[in-house]
């Protein structure tokens, strides 16, 4: 089995097969997806952390369908109907859909109608008037009269029964069907009368279709969460181009040509195209049209899941300010604004809360005056919630009157999502158990702008609302995609073994909550560590785990440089060698980039080390401690445009990309609103998925197209030369219909901002 899963998996990572079996191997003696992809590429081929994950996904869907086979195979043989050739059709299976049509006729079911008219001897008619078209139906039924089955209609509707559940059986039929509706089935939505006010926000899907292969996971999770909200009726329409009802659908047609039916004007034809239009109509039709509004679910969550997961990761490996003494900005109008200041480790050092939107702005500058000149803090990092812009220009006046010996702050707005869910945690309330909740808010927004990832990993993931429909999609599923990504950024980076909090630590590869705790116990007991071998003295901390997380453990200034990177201990031999070789040191050799390019790597290669490895350590040597993270770089948000209301067509302003779906990017251009870049608006090229122009917490410029004050939505574009005009009703109607031309965007021209984009589409198109 291992070998057969294996072969699938390399087939769609288009890799070898040993590299996959040498991976399932790895996995089951309970080593981890960052040891593998970083310290152990010589066994994978140098898979990367992707393409194992992926491998993980794939290994678990395809071992859950292993266990269903046998299961299905031992229920078929059981029931002695097992023969060499279903066998062989069950073996072959690779989804779990084909696998279930197998069975289907052989599943226990309920007495069903079919059944009951073959323990009434129906079964015989049935097999008569298909045969033979040229029997009467209403002759051949009478010999089947008797006190089950009082008259003739009775035997006909059973004998209709008996084929209908055989051919709605049929595997292979089934799989005809499905493949027909998923190319030419379109999805179309209607609005329930009289939910039009209260559904309002589903406008768009009032009276709407689509292609079923056509709809966008963003699209498909609207609808559905219309449909689960009473406001919208979705359906399946099987036979679009059929604009006659009374016509035989082309499913009809197709179970025709699958039966080798041919009908004509023979006398039991009537009786057997109701046989094929009830195999349809109540049998397959509504079976199908549920698999496929299932399959388009499971479709949109996995691709909406898979956004929320790329734009985790930018956010979470967003550069950071570094260790530099911040003063944390939670504002807030009536509730006053929270204030924390915290060291260059984000260790709070005092707190307040000042009120300078209520009439005490001049004591509340005094306050944070004093608080800016007694700790000269480098950085002020805002949230970006309610009151963002009005506290940021209160806080840009307060340091403009500062004497003039004082060390003027940069002033930075950052993302406060999930601070709020941070504060109230337990987690928050276990470090900082005598302070206030909203005061942790203000800590949390410093902490994030010194490293965003060390902070963020403190937050369930689900709850900085980087995603899009994240709560309508599958939570364990999503859980478990963005602890991984969680997981890989942080080993990607790596963990300051003295400085790292427990939530940090229990995300390194091996480790868990309560080796962490541990952990930090030790570290509180005995001090800094001081090399790396120390961690053996953890409690719980075994060699297994030792050997997961130690290289993912940094120690500055230890007893040993290499603690310092990334070279795991168990390659400090071969670091040995190379600095013989050399007739060099550590300190020596370290970020002596030209002297370790011109070194042959294949010299220091041996039966335990290959050339992956080798050529890792020279990349740490070359680099030591060198964080993959970007450069940090902050937007500035133009004076006096602090609200949508200041916001006009052709305005050229800066923000931060806070999040990027599968129709666009939105970015805080600091107006307490994010605009919208569509699609087709991101770039002077086509852009088939934005996450190739953008990502989460990239600096951008961008022009206002269009701004909707009622729906509070906005429209931007990244072509900053294109010109651009209010969108007017006169020109609706004339960019509705060329924007229907194109099935990727046709349902953004509803609404006054979805004009706006439909005249981004027209314009490029040009």
């Amino acid at each position: 089995m291992s070998t057969t899963i294996a072969q699938i998996i390399a087939n769609e990572l288009a890799v070898q097969p040993q590299q996959i079996l040498a991976a399932m191997t790895l996995l089951d003696e309970g080593n981890t997806i960052p040891f593998i992809a970083r310290y152990r590429k010589e066994a994978t081929g140098g898979l990367d952390d992707t393409q194992l994950r992926h491998f993980e996904t794939r290994l678990i869907y395809l071992k859950e369908l292993a266990a269903r086979r046998e299961t299905i195979l031992s229920s078929i043989g059981e029931q002695g109907k097992l023969t060499p050739e279903l066998e062989q059709q069950i073996n072959a299976c690779q989804s779990k859909t084909e696998l279930e049509d197998l069975y289907l006729p052989f599943k226990p079911k309920r007495r069903t109608k079919g059944q009951i008219a073959q323990e009434n001897g129906l079964a015989p008619l049935a097999e008569q008037l298909w045969a033979n078209p040229n029997l009467d139906p209403e002759t051949q039924a009478a010999a089947f009269i008797n006190e089950n089955v009082p008259n003739t209609k009775t035997a006909l509707d059973g004998a209709r029964y008996i084929l209908m559940e055989q051919f709605a059986e049929d595997a292979n039929l089934i799989a005809k069907l499905r493949h027909y509706l998923q190319q030419n089935a379109e999805l179309e939505s209607h609005v329930i009368a009289g939910q039009e006010e209260t559904g309002a926000k589903f406008q768009d899907y009032f009276d709407y279709s689509e292609a079923w292969k056509n709809v966008p996971s963003h699209r498909a999770l609207a609808m559905l969460r219309g449909r689960n909200e009473g406001v919208l009726n979705l359906s399946l329409n099987s036979d679009p181009d059929n604009e006659d009802t009374l016509r035989k659908s082309h499913c009809e047609t197709i179970i025709e040509q699958h039966l080798g039916v041919q009908l004509g004007n023979q006398p039991a034809d009537k009786w057997r195209s109701q046989v094929i239009s009830w195999v349809w109509k109540i049998k397959l039709s509504l079976h199908l049209e549920t698999e496929l509004m299932a399959s388009l679910r499971e479709k949109a969550e996995d691709e909406a899941i898979r956004v929320f997961a790329q734009n985790l990761k930018a956010l979470l490996m967003a550069a950071p300010a570094g260790a530099k003494t911040t003063i944390g900005l939670d504002p807030g109008l009536r509730t006053g604004v929270k204030v924390a200041v915290v060291d260059h480790t984000g260790k709070p050092l005092a707190t307040a809360a000042i009120y300078p939107h209520t009439g005490q702005a001049q004591q509340a500058e005094a306050q944070l005056s004093a608080l800016i000149e007694r700790f000269k803090p480098q950085l002020i990092a805002i949230g970006n919630g309610t009151a963002s812009r009005e506290t940021e220009r209160f806080a840009k006046e307060v340091i403009k009157h500062l004497p003039a010996q004082c060390t003027k702050p940069q002033v930075v707005v950052v993302s406060e999502a999930g601070a709020s869910v941070y504060s109230a945690s337990e987690l928050a309330a276990k470090e900082f158990p005598d302070m206030d909740v909203s005061l942790r808010g203000a800590v949390s927004i410093a902490r994030r702008l010194q490293d965003p990832l060390a902070e963020l990993v403190k937050i369930e993931p689900k709850a900085i609302g980087v995603g899009q429909y994240q709560h309508d999609v599958n939570q364990s599923q999503l859980a478990r995609q963005l602890d991984a990504v969680v997981e890989d950024c942080v080993n990607a980076v790596g963990v300051d073994l003295n400085t790292a909090s427990v939530a940090l630590l229990a995300r390194v590869a091996g480790m868990t909550n309560t080796i962490a705790q541990n952990i930090v116990d030790y570290r509180d007991e005995n001090g800094a560590f001081t090399n790396r071998q120390q961690l053996k003295k953890v409690a719980r901390l075994g060699p297994k785990a030792f050997e997961q997380c130690a290289g993912f453990m940094r120690i500055a200034n230890g007893d040993n440089p290499l603690d310092a990177s990334g070279v795991h201990p168990e390659a400090y031999p071969l670091v040995k060698k190379i600095l013989q070789v050399c007739q060099r040191s550590v300190l020596d050799i370290q970020g002596d980039f030209v002297y370790l390019n011109n070194l042959d790597a294949k010299q220091f290669t041996d039966e335990h080390f290959g050339l992956p490895t080798v050529k890792d350590i020279f990349a740490e040597l070359a680099k030591p401690g060198r964080d993959p993270r970007g450069e940090f770089k902050t937007a500035t948000f133009m004076d006096g445009v602090e609200d949508i209301a200041d916001l006009t067509a052709g305005m050229i302003l800066e923000g931060t990309v806070t999040n990027v779906t599968n129709f666009g990017a939105f970015v805080d251009i600091g107006v307490h609103q994010d605009g919208l870049v569509h699609i087709s608006a991101l770039a002077d090229k086509f852009v088939e998925n934005p996450h190739d122009v953008v990502k989460t917490g990239d600096i951008v410029k961008v022009k206002v197209v269009d701004v909707d004050l009622p729906r509070k939505r906005i429209g931007l574009t990244m072509r900053l030369q294109e010109k651009t005009s209010p969108i007017t009703e006169n020109n609706a109607k004339t960019t509705k219909k060329r924007a229907d031309n194109d099935s990727r965007h046709s349902r953004f021209t509803n609404t006054t901002l979805g004009n706006a984009f439909t005249d981004a589409l027209k314009n490029w198109k040009k």
